[in-house]
């Protein structure tokens, strides 16, 4: 295992990434797909690092908020199980789909049952059960709460122009949604779930924001407490085996920890007990995932040992 080098050590580490990340020619597609998204900059750059001593260390454009999508799925899986507990695994699996993040070809093998709760079938299960009687506003509420204790910053909001824009373009979530309530597996009208769903993947956050928002997962003495430490265990264990869709075998043979990405190019990443990072660059690889950020980790993890394989 590489020796932690410390406080400072890391600071120097976090220079050579964004140099590193500066220097890159090849920084991936944004996702077009998305009209709010399609205008991003590829060329930002920004990385945080919350430390279990209550420090934070950010390089780049880490105070330029973006919109985290799908990384609002660790807070709402969260939210969801402190609803409904283990009754939620009926609804949805616990293993990686090896699809791509929107595809419906396994809901059609399993009786509409998602793999998990991080493909997007999965989250609008997770996002249905979470409204559990609640309306979409009463949800979103708590969702932003929730997030904003986490992170201990009010000043977290959800950005409406990008919902919109979703909602408008979402056909294959759309798609998802119906089959799953022709299987009994969504409990609201697929319209009122997506519109709490899509509105959920537009919360915008910075990268200094999220990286204090993930606190919570770390374990460690200090950090906020929200959920039981048997659920930071399991959201953790979900995060580092289906966090990045098809691609998250790949992160964990790369990075060796805990993480979950967003199409916005946001990856919230948690070293056990030692950090919580959060990492933007809008270009994406193949499967959906910032390939700058993702780089950008592995890099961090190689120089800083913190590897939860050692």
């Amino acid at each position: 295992m590489t020796a932690d080098p410390g406080t400072a050590g890391l600071d120097a580490v976090l220079g050579d990434i964004l140099a590193a990340a500066r220097a890159s020619t090849d920084r991936g597609r944004v996702a077009d797909y998305i009209p709010e998204l399609a205008g991003v900059d590829p060329g930002q750059f920004g990385l945080s690092v919350a430390l279990a001593d209550g420090s934070q260390h950010s390089v780049g454009d880490a105070d330029v908020p973006f919109s985290i999508q799908s990384v609002s799925k660790v807070f709402a899986l969260a939210i969801a199980l402190g609803r409904l507990g283990d009754r939620l695994w009926a609804r949805v699996g616990r293993e990686p789909s090896g699809l791509a993040f929107n595809s419906i070809l396994q809901l059609e093998h399993e009786q509409g049952i998602p793999r998990n709760p991080f493909i997007n079938a999965g989250a609008i299960v997770v996002t249905d059960a979470a409204l559990a009687g609640h309306a979409p506003r009463e949800y979103l509420g708590e969702l932003l709460r929730f997030i904003r204790a986490a992170a201990e910053d009010d000043d977290i909001h959800i950005n409406d122009a990008v919902a919109r824009s979703e909602t408008e373009t979402g056909h294959r979530n759309f798609a998802l949604a119906h089959y799953m309530r022709a299987h009994g597996n969504l409990d609201n009208p697929p319209e009122l779930t997506l519109g709490a769903y899509f509105h959920q993947c537009a919360v915008e956050m910075t990268c200094a924001q999220l990286a204090r928002a993930g606190r919570f997962l770390m374990g460690a003495p200090g950090m906020p407490r929200l959920v039981s430490a048997d659920r930071v265990r399991r959201i953790n264990a979900l995060m580092l085996t289906c966090g990045h869709y098809d691609g998250s075998g790949d992160f964990a043979f790369r990075v060796g920890l805990p993480g979950k990405s967003g199409v916005g190019g946001g990856i919230l990443v948690i070293a056990p007990g030692r950090a919580s990072v959060a990492v933007w660059s809008p270009g994406l690889n193949a499967q959906g995932n910032s390939k700058l950020g993702t780089e950008a980790v592995e890099m961090l993890a190689r120089r800083m040992g913190w590897s939860v394989f050692g």
